[in-house]
């Protein structure tokens, strides 16, 4: 029982993790990175498709993306999501391929674009604590139903700080990392 409770957090911790990982992955720094647009809904026949269905997307320079559509009578279409992402990129198109150039942040950017990575990394450190919060009162509900002694709880709530530790620190060294990308000229 109490070895189940611990698994859920850890396979919640690590999901949490992964979330943010993944939500900082999309912020733009001054480098070209596929994850940026990869996600990015295109209308297509009707329903919105994520771009990397409709398209090969690469990096040829780093400072360029390429996106090369399966079906070229969507390219106006997806320059069209890219404009309204809301990601500052401006595509251009020969007809084959779209350009996505990427500019260099100014510094004002750079420093918004800080105080949001470390807005994700609080989001996803609440999280964690969130399971961590579940799993203790999980714990704590089934000594009574159980009849599990009180070290036995005790030292589960120790574990499962243990893990929720070691999810935070990861999530502190994902932030540092990303922020240490932005601000890189």
């Amino acid at each position: 029982m109490i070895k189940d409770i611990t698994q859920d957090a850890l396979q919640r911790m690590d999901q949490a993790v992964i979330h943010t990982r993944t939500e900082m992955s999309k912020v733009r720094t001054g480098r070209a990175n596929t994850e940026l647009v990869e996600s990015i809904r295109v209308s297509y026949y009707g329903s919105l498709t994520p771009l990397n269905q409709l398209s090969t997307i690469s990096i040829p320079e780093p400072r360029l993306i390429t996106i090369h559509p399966f079906d070229k009578s969507v390219i106006d279409e997806i320059e069209k999501a890219i404009m309204e992402s809301n990601l500052g990129l401006t595509p251009n198109n020969n007809g084959d391929l779209i350009h996505v150039p990427i500019p260099p942040l100014s510094e004002e950017r750079r420093v918004d674009l800080t105080k949001y990575i470390h807005q994700l990394a609080e989001e996803g450190r609440v999280a964690v604590r969130n399971v961590r919060r579940d799993a203790i009162n999980h714990l704590r509900s089934s000594q009574k139903e159980d009849h599990i002694s009180e070290d036995e709880i005790k030292r589960s709530e120790v574990e499962i700080q243990e893990i929720t530790d070691s999810h935070v620190k990861t999530l502190n060294e994902i932030m540092e990392s990303k922020e240490k990308e932005i601000m890189i000229v």
